[in-house]
């Protein structure tokens, strides 16, 4: 570990070891009303017909900044009911904050829409743009390369991915070329081992070279300028057994848009789209006629990565921001699905919270136009999901019901010591013992001498040794064994564990 090492929870390979505890998944608070919509009756917006958030948040200095795909009309018309062949893609629109609920969005004067330039839109050489990333790169010297974005243009063949740098955020100077000419719709960017990782969706082959559906995809980069030819698998659902069931126009679950993530240094959290396929009737007079209007829906779920790379389920197939929970605004007398599009650069931590940005895209029937706006939803933070005791059950843990353990993979502790933290509720029926690489108990750390806290519940619950702080174990390989103990007036939960260097 450097600075910290979080250890979430829901991470079954950093908290790899587990006797009589389960995991117990969060449910997210989500706000019903949108926080950032399109100008729907302002004919000079550019994001007059759909909001979408293929984009990106980032909170600095108290502030926060949202980059979001916007979608408007080549030529004046009705933005309610727009004709789909006449919508723009793009431009990438800003918008800032100073609570993260309340968006305004500042007149930059960098684009023209019909003749005028007092909008938000962001100026960058690609006439068509879907998703924009965005991250804040305190560790690069130079100042004007402190934000970086990586954004999804067509190349006027298929969609593709250029990167920008900017001192502030708002004024953005371009690469002078694709950072590469192989199709992907991106998810998120972030950084992860000291490289840089985009997340996105391609249409690979599925075993045998068949035909497959949408899958997660990541490419990489050593230095933000070459990208490595070639892809990782990020996160695959399963194909249909029989080949003839494959692909992108078959009625099956796939993986929408890759997975969207964010780093938290030794772990990777991010959510996927459940992307609930039907197809269309495939009209030639229909823009995008494969396309299931007013049939496909999308779900998100909870992944988590260890190398930033592949990600897993801690819970595999379950549905964790569900389209049902938070719809997107409605259409009256009409009963459209929603298509939740994962947060894509959304998720951040500000003081107590997790804060989820995501998409939510009303599918409506052809003809009903686009729709779409920026959602959010909120988790205590890092608390997205829990361990705790399992039910009492006499059939099968007839000696431990009231007592598990977790112990964590090694961790080489740095030289200046560290602190040990809980993020937890009723901390005071956990202890936490410390043991060398190979499972033995330090006499030190454990048994009598085991750690525990003096907060009863809370975000970062210090544990304290009576045998000291651990200067001793400096620089030493070490597990961490977390006790829980239930009582009858309380039922512990783990949500994640720091190490925090001194």
């Amino acid at each position: 570990m450097q600075n910290q090492a979080v250890l979430l929870a829901i991470d079954d390979y950093l908290l790899p070891l587990r006797e009589n505890v389960g995991t117990y998944l969060s449910t997210p608070k989500y706000r019903k009303e949108p926080v950032v919509t399109p100008e729907r009756d302002n004919p000079l917006a550019p994001d007059q017909v759909a909001a979408h958030f293929y984009g990106a948040v980032v909170h600095s200095n108290g502030k926060y900044q949202m980059w979001y795909y916007a979608v408007g009309l080549k030529e004046p018309g009705d933005a309610y009911h727009a004709d789909l062949k006449k919508l723009t893609q793009g431009p990438v629109c800003y918008a800032e904050s100073n609570d993260g609920i309340a968006w305004t969005k500042p007149d930059l004067g960098q684009v023209e829409v019909r003749g005028s330039k007092h909008n938000n839109a962001i100026a960058l050489p690609d006439e068509v743009i879907e998703g924009v990333h965005v991250i804040k790169d305190d560790s690069d010297a130079d100042p004007q390369q402190r934000y970086k974005m990586v954004y999804n243009p067509l190349n006027g063949k298929t969609w593709v991915i250029r990167t920008a740098t900017s001192p502030d955020g708002i004024h953005w100077k371009a690469a002078d070329h694709f950072g590469t000419d192989q199709f992907l719709e991106t998810a998120s960017f972030y950084k992860f081992n000291d490289l840089f990782v985009v997340n996105g969706q391609r249409m690979p082959f599925s075993d045998g070279g068949h035909a497959g559906g949408r899958q997660g995809r990541a490419i990489i980069s050593p230095d933000f300028e070459q990208w490595l030819a070639g892809d990782t698998t990020a996160f695959d659902l399963p194909e249909p057994a029989q080949p003839a069931d494959r692909g992108t126009q078959k009625p099956y679950d796939q993986v929408h848009l890759g997975v969207g993530a964010t780093s938290l240094g030794s772990v990777a959290v991010g959510l996927y789209g459940l992307w609930h396929n039907i197809p269309g009737d495939g009209d030639s007079q229909k823009r995008w006629g494969w396309f299931g209007f007013g049939k496909i829906s999308c779900d998100l779920g909870l992944v988590i990565s260890n190398d930033g790379l592949h990600f897993r389920e801690p819970v595999k197939g379950h549905v964790y921001i569900s389209r049902f929970d938070t719809p997107a605004t409605p259409v009256p007398g009409k009963n459209y699905p929603t298509i939740l599009c994962q947060s894509g650069n959304g998720i951040l931590n500000v003081g107590d919270e997790t804060r989820i940005y995501f998409g939510r895209w009303l599918n409506v029937e052809y003809g009903m136009g686009e729709h779409g706006e920026v959602a959010l939803a909120v988790l205590p933070r890092d608390r997205w999901g829990a361990l705790g005791l399992n039910p009492k059950d006499s059939a099968h843990t007839p000696a431990y019901d009231n007592h598990g353990s977790i112990w964590s993979a090694p961790i080489r502790l740095p030289a200046s010591g560290c602190r040990v933290l809980l993020n937890a509720d009723h901390t005071r029926q956990m202890t936490v013992e410390i043991s060398d690489e190979k499972f033995k108990l330090l006499p030190g750390y454990s048994g009598a001498k085991a750690g525990k806290s003096g907060q009863q519940s809370g975000l970062d619950c210090a544990i304290d040794w009576l045998g000291g702080d651990l200067s001793a174990l400096a620089g030493q390989t070490v597990r961490l064994k977390i006790n829980i103990t239930k009582d009858s007036k309380s039922d512990p939960r783990l949500f994640a564990v720091y190490l925090r260097a001194d």
